[in-house]
């Protein structure tokens, strides 16, 4: 079936002249407010894809679902005149980890040369009833094209370490080894060092990190480790994400980008903001702003989330969200991509509802999960503060 790249000459005006929406010809609708596709200078970020056919029917076996996945996001980089060889990062989300193992021998199939890096993450459950789901970003300038792998990395796994798309880095996950939390980030830490040493970098050049951490990985545990990693105030944008499982039993996996010439690395960091050992707000790779996961917390003296549903809280999460954008110049027009993780994947549709009143008729790519089970009941503490119910992080370009 041929696929063609449809450039929406009505929303251009709401998503800047530099950005497309790439939609695949006899393609499956999204299932929500967010573009199949979205083209900018040499890049294409692709949603979140489901393992449903354009039928809407669900294929039985991890393989076919897995495979289902690669094909819908196969569509969209055709329809902007790519292919897979050109797919240098992605994420796979498993509602089933024992889905593993099926997935590498069909992503083996799918990139037989040349991998391009990719996360892969247990959650508890994903949009549409899909046990699988997956995001990617192509690049298209195959001459500038790199796999990384570090010296004497034997790793048999059907992805790349690192690859590297003109002057960006994608890491896969890093893992840490055996021992006690400490040891594990440590670890996962020496793994990245080496990946960027490979790429002529060090932690220096980190716009973006997701830390992934299961719940056998303490939080405070990990901040103190991250924190000794990078300079205070510049750190990477950052969205820490507690997730039902990692690959083999891993308790803490760092995945990201870096971006090899320093000079055109900048941290941004709206003036309401303190600096942070853990996390900049936002942090520009280029043109491109990666800003970290933002919930509906109310900074200041009596800071938390004061909000019971998710639609209220999504409000809040967006003005912070715009804060780091207009520090940067930038607002929701700006924006290709964003990630959006929910406390309870019943709430996606009111979430949906909300979400879509800032983006319009053009909206950014998207992958959106419930990384981690449920509160049984959501309460306030003995301050009125409401648990975190959704997060969201972002990529935006200038």
């Amino acid at each position: 079936m041929p696929r063609v790249l449809v450039l929406l000459l009505a929303g251009l005006s709401a998503l800047g002249a530099d950005l497309r929406v790439v939609v695949p010809a006899g393609g499956r609708a999204p299932i929500g407010p967010y573009s199949p596709g979205i083209e900018t200078g040499d890049f294409v970020y692709v949603s979140g894809q489901t393992a449903a056919r354009a039928d809407g029917s669900m294929p039985a076996t991890a393989r076919e679902q897995v495979d289902q996945c690669l094909r819908n996001v196969k569509a969209i980089v055709e329809a902007a005149g790519l292919t897979m060889e050109h797919v240098v990062y992605a994420h796979l989300f498993l509602k089933d980890m024992s889905a593993y193992e099926e997935a590498n021998r069909v992503w083996a199939e799918v990139f037989p040369r040349n991998p391009p890096a990719r996360a892969t993450i247990g959650v508890s459950d994903l949009p549409a009833g899909t046990p699988v789901e997956i995001s990617a970003v192509a690049y298209r300038d195959l001459s500038r094209k790199r796999i990384v792998t570090p010296a004497g990395d034997n790793s048999r796994l059907p992805v790349s370490p690192a690859v590297m798309a003109g002057g960006r880095l994608y890491f896969s996950n890093m893992y840490g080894g055996e021992g006690d939390a400490a040891s594990q980030v440590e670890g996962a830490f020496a793994e990245l060092s080496a990946t960027l040493k490979a790429a002529g970098m060090d932690f220096r050049h980190v716009a973006f990190v997701n830390p992934y951490l299961t719940g056998a990985m303490p939080m405070d545990v990990m901040n103190r480790v991250y924190a000794r990693k990078f300079e205070f105030g510049n750190t990477p944008g950052r969205a820490t994400i507690r997730v039902a499982s990692l690959p083999n039993g891993a308790g803490i996996a760092f995945t990201g980008v870096a971006v090899h010439d320093l000079a055109e690395r900048r941290a941004v960091r709206p003036k309401n903001m303190p600096p942070s050992p853990t996390a900049s707000p936002c942090v520009f790779a280029g043109d491109t702003l990666y800003c970290s996961a933002k919930s509906g917390f109310i900074p200041g003296p009596n800071s938390g989330i004061y909000a019971s549903t998710v639609e209220t809280q999504l409000r809040q999460t967006m003005r912070n969200l715009l804060d780091g954008l207009e520090e940067a110049g930038m607002n929701f027009s700006n924006v290709v991509a964003t990630t959006v993780y929910l406390d309870d994947i019943s709430s996606f549709a009111s979430m949906n509802k909300v979400y879509a009143e800032y983006f319009g008729r053009t909206p950014p790519t998207r992958a959106t999960v419930q990384q981690y089970p449920a509160l049984r009941e959501a309460k306030p503490d003995g301050r009125g503060r409401w648990p975190t119910l959704e997060q969201i992080s972002l990529i935006a370009v200038k």
